[in-house]
């Protein structure tokens, strides 16, 4: 029987970051092969993470890659079981890594088609071998929910704590006045990008609502159709994204400020960790 040294354990160790004495036992068993033992390890940790795979996992992050001199961004979302995990650094390495990958690479149509796709970060290796090792390191799920690809220049925001970010189509303008709407999607959740990307119906449910108030009211004939042109402001100030004072100057709306920064707006996609359902604008 090959002899098990400390040193042999310890280097098995660091290469795998898994428990000494799992390490230690993989050895004994592999006969003192290195190679055989990290195989035996990795094949126990997929055998392991299997039978953990229905756990909720209500946790996680919200990734982008974004440009405005990129051919195309994108945004995706992560989850595992608990904040700390969702915070730590490997988690949020994958994250970003998963994103980039998305945008930079051939596409993907679903999260399982992404997972066999290179990892940008480690040369060798698919997203899903890096997952499946961090995985094995951490023993939590790691579920990749959703992701998102838009072709053309983007932008994009994801909060301090990931839990939520914004994806923003694009055209002109810096990646600083991208971030800054971004932040402002985040904080104000428009509808739409513009008044034209709003659901018709929508819109004309609202201004017959508004004429009925004003007859209720009892305002001529002659000057309802003006004042319901003067309320709607406020409805698309609410709904549209262009349309609404800017968070951090209220004097000029969001339109008007990317128009300044020689930008044009052209969607925005709007997540927040968990939701089923998520905000669109195209």
């Amino acid at each position: 029987m090959a002899t098990i040294t400390a040193a042999m354990v310890k280097e098995l160790r660091d290469e795998t970051q898994l428990p000494m004495m799992d390490c230690k036992k993989a050895l004994a068993e592999a006969g003192g092969d290195k190679e055989k033992a990290k195989q035996a390890l990795r094949e126990k940790g997929l055998k392991l993470m299997a039978a953990r795979s229905d756990r909720a996992t209500e946790e996680g992050r919200i990734a982008i890659y974004s440009g405005v001199d990129k051919p195309a961004g994108a945004i995706i979302e992560l989850q595992v079981e608990s904040a700390p995990v969702a915070g730590h650094e490997d988690t949020v390495a994958l994250a970003n890594a998963l994103a980039k990958q998305l945008a930079e690479g051939p596409g993907a149509k679903t999260p399982d088609e992404l997972w066999q796709q290179p990892s940008p970060d480690h040369k060798g290796k698919t997203l899903r071998e890096v997952k499946d090792e961090i995985e094995n390191r951490i023993r939590e799920v790691f579920k990749l929910a959703r992701i998102e690809r838009v072709e053309g220049p983007t932008g994009g925001y994801v909060h301090f704590d990931g839990k939520s970010g914004v994806l923003l189509s694009v055209q002109g303008g810096d990646d600083a006045l991208a971030k800054d709407i971004s932040m402002h999607v985040a904080a104000m959740k428009p509808s739409a990008t513009t008044k034209d990307d709003l659901d018709p119906a929508e819109v004309e449910k609202e201004r017959g609502i508004l004429i009925e108030a004003a007859k209720q009211e009892g305002k001529p004939e002659n000057i309802i159709e003006k004042m319901v042109d003067g309320r709607m402001k406020n409805f698309y100030a609410e709904k549209v994204l262009a349309e609404q004072p800017f968070v951090k100057d209220d004097k000029q709306t969001v339109g008007k400020l990317a128009k300044s920064g020689g930008m044009e707006l052209r969607s925005f996609t709007l997540w927040k960790l968990g939701e089923t359902s998520q905000a669109t604008s195209a």
